[in-house]
């Protein structure tokens, strides 16, 4: 857990979505604030709740995305701490979080990807899925550009035929796994995916 471990004992948001934060033990208290004032007085249809640690040469940091499906937006409110920067008027407080939302209108959704990893596929059983998910939306923000050489058909050619390649929409990717995040958060995955799809195909 975090150093800001106190149970949430009200808010405005579902009792599943609540238990999922604080599960999560990441600053539960400010995240359930930041997710709460995102949502405001619109019921929530679906949710994840996804946690992860990263770790690189000195530190070892976490950070928690919340998403949030409504009726007509998608939200995402994310967390981390980090070192003030130097110009920070907070530097003597030591560690800072960040916490931010953004709303997205699911007219606006382009896309939603769920890749599936299945251990031993000549075994697979009917329903199971697999044991890790990759999740990811987008909505027009950000773009991945993949570009290669273009290539001729004549081998004998040494002409510059320039370059080709594709541009995928790539706004949020996260991955669940159960052996790392548990089958529940696994299984959660999957449903919010499946409401999200449902939802910006209507």
């Amino acid at each position: 857990m975090s150093s800001s471990s106190k149970q949430i004992t009200a808010s405005a948001l579902p009792t599943g979505l609540l238990a999922d934060i604080e599960q999560a033990g990441y600053f539960p208290l400010l995240v359930a604030d930041v997710v709460a004032a995102a949502v405001g007085s619109e019921s929530i249809t679906s949710h994840l709740v996804h946690a992860e640690t990263t770790i690189d040469a000195e530190t070892v940091r976490r950070h928690v995305t919340v998403f949030v499906l409504t009726d007509s937006r998608l939200i995402l409110a994310h967390a981390d701490d980090h070192a003030p920067t130097p110009d920070s008027p907070v530097q003597h407080l030591g560690m800072v979080a960040t916490a931010t939302s953004e709303t997205v209108p699911l007219s606006c959704v382009r896309g939603v990807m769920l890749g599936r990893v299945v251990p031993d596929p000549e075994r697979y059983v009917e329903g199971s899925f697999g044991r890790e998910v990759t999740l990811t939306i987008s909505w027009g923000a950000v773009s991945r550009v993949d570009l290669l050489p273009a290539n001729c058909a004549d081998p004998n050619c040494d002409a510059d035929h320039g370059y080709e390649g594709t541009i995928t929409g790539d706004d949020v990717t996260v991955r669940v796994s159960a052996d790392a995040d548990g089958d529940d958060n696994l299984q959660q995955a999957q449903v919010f995916s499946t409401a999200l799809s449902a939802a910006i195909g209507r």
